[in-house]
């Protein structure tokens, strides 16, 4: 027989390494991979007692598989949850998260720095089916008390944002959603549960995309929402259930195995991270550089508070617009360029006409994103090879502009 837990609590390493255990009759050390897409009954009775709830087996992997009930007892432990679902993708665990707590004649407010596809969910599909949404500034405590003048149901908001590392006072926000009615929801990728701890400090669900920090090493697709038992039960998983977006059990161990490093990859991106954000700081030809733990960073109080780390991503800008930024991330030779974060590899993206380009350009203008702006997901390269990298690429855009910098370097601006 396998060896239970002991009953004290465990710290987050070792709940990495060994939460959520789920081994079959063989023993195994490593989670098995149960690749199946159903499950058998010793009798018709049996079936008809799973299906009416009144014995517990597994029926089919898109209700429930034992690779990817491990999976969701580890992150439950991890963040601190009564309970946990893991979807297909990260955007199947935000839309989810969504549209089975929400109905017509609801009202949901969010902060306006979100990523592209969670802004397009709030602006333009929740409106289809009679909701009400209503953006605000993250950062400004006033806007969210208006908003909540009015009865809600709902919360959508990222601290730190995507890509501009804004902070949402939580306590705060949440307080004052409880008083509105409403549920608060965080997507808390850019922290992660090693950083952040959401549900401590007053959000109600918690949503990840498992494909970045989990997995970690850009393998696969998932998603996570964790919550009470009630809430998680009652529903969020009818909806799973009956509206399939599923993880596959593959999927799902191959995020399993990430995880088992995660305390191991965390600490030393964000140390990645500090070093690269002091460099881009210290470079004529970005503008600005936003970092939540910088002295610069106009909410670094916030962040300490909130997050025991700055994170893994950098966001700075680079003079002369699209065409020089375009010039400095082409010039790259060993930090990719990609849309995904949270790897092991070092990448930067374009938000503007990538991640972001469908917001609009006004929306983007709201949310400080420029045509000059770099989002830079820090991996676990050694960081003087990466400060090498970005060194020669930005001395390629002086040599390109006839040995003239593009700027000053910039403490990052508070306006929004």
């Amino acid at each position: 027989m396998p060896r239970t837990l002991p009953d004290q609590p465990l710290r987050p390493a070792t709940l990495l390494v060994r939460g959520g255990q789920n081994r079959s009759s063989f023993d195994e050390m490593s989670e098995a991979l149960h690749l199946t897409s159903g499950f058998m009954y010793e009798s018709a009775q049996q079936a008809e007692d799973t299906f009416l709830g009144n014995v517990q087996h597994y029926q089919y992997s898109r209700f429930g598989n034992p690779t990817i009930e491990a999976l969701q007892n580890k992150l439950a432990a991890l963040e601190g949850a009564e309970a946990c679902r893991v979807t297909a993708s990260g955007m199947a665990a935000v839309h989810s998260t969504m549209l089975s707590h929400l109905k017509a004649g609801d009202r949901v407010v969010a902060s306006r720095a979100l990523f592209g596809s969670c802004h397009w969910i709030v602006s333009s599909l929740l409106p289809r089916y009679g909701i009400e949404t209503v953006f605000v500034d993250g950062t400004d405590l006033d806007q969210w008390r208006d908003a909540f003048r009015t009865p809600a149901a709902l919360v959508l908001l990222e601290t730190p944002s995507n890509p501009m590392l804004e902070l949402v006072d939580l306590p705060a926000v949440a307080e004052m959603a409880h008083a509105a009615g409403a549920i608060v929801v965080v997507d808390n990728v850019f922290a992660t549960p090693l950083l952040q701890k959401p549900l401590e400090l007053g959000a109600d669900v918690v949503v990840y995309s498992a494909t970045k920090h989990f997995d970690g090493q850009g393998r696969v697709l998932g998603g996570a929402v964790l919550g009470t038992k009630k809430w998680v039960d009652e529903v969020l998983q009818p909806f799973i259930r009956n509206t399939g977006p599923s993880i596959s059990p593959f999927n799902a161990w191959v995020i399993l195995k990430g995880l088992e490093t995660l305390h191991l990859r965390i600490p030393a991106m964000c140390a990645n991270a500090e070093k690269l954000a002091a460099f881009l700081a210290s470079r004529p030809e970005v503008s600005r550089t936003l970092y939540p733990f910088m002295d610069s960073h106009p909410q670094q109080a916030l962040a300490k508070k909130q997050m025991s780390a700055g994170g893994s991503l950098v966001t700075f800008d680079i003079e002369g617009g699209k065409e020089a930024c375009f010039r400095v991330l082409n010039g790259l030779k060993l930090i990719d360029i990609s849309n995904n974060l949270g790897d092991a590899r070092s990448m930067v993206t374009h938000p503007a006409t990538t991640t972001h380009m469908k917001v609009g350009a006004e929306e983007r203008g709201r949310l400080g994103i420029t045509d000059g702006t770099v989002r830079f997901s820090v991996g676990l390269e050694d960081p003087q090879d990466l400060i090498d990298d970005l060194s020669q690429a930005l001395d390629g855009l002086r040599a390109t502009s006839g040995g003239r910098a593009g700027g000053v370097a910039r403490a990052a601006s508070p306006e929004r």
